[in-house]
């Protein structure tokens, strides 16, 4: 599952790396929670007069799998954050959401999001910023 992060790094093409990953996994593999198709929107939302950057995304969210957020990820994301905040570890709300989300689906969550990295022991985690 990509984060939203790891999106933005591929619509914008800027990162050799993850481009490089991405192309090595079969596109079967490769999903996104609903949650960051929010994100992505809010992104066009914010910017109505960029066009292709609209038109990017849409692109984007044609060849990829969004998985929609269910009963199942609702429940991860309260045990996920009830755990969390014990270790004394607090992350943005749509991060949660997103770290949840892939938790539910047992699925390796890409990101360089350094945040998610405090909760490493609780998820899969890979970066493809890195060569």
């Amino acid at each position: 599952m990509l984060d939203t992060n790891t999106v933005s790094y591929i619509i914008k093409g800027n990162n050799p790396s993850i481009r490089e990953r991405l192309l090595e996994v079969p596109m079967a593999n490769i999903c996104i929670s609903a949650i960051t198709e929010a994100e992505l929107w809010r992104g066009v939302a914010k910017k109505p007069e960029a066009i292709r950057l609209k038109t990017i995304v849409h692109e984007f969210l044609l060849r990829v799998e969004v998985l929609p957020w269910d009963s199942v990820a609702a429940k991860t994301y309260a045990e996920l954050r009830t755990a969390s905040e014990k270790e004394g570890i607090s992350l943005g709300c749509m991060d949660m959401l997103i770290a949840a989300h892939s938790k539910s689906e047992d699925t390796v969550l890409v990101t360089n999001d350094k945040a998610f990295f405090n909760i490493q022991n609780l998820l899969k985690l890979e970066d493809w910023s890195q060569a």
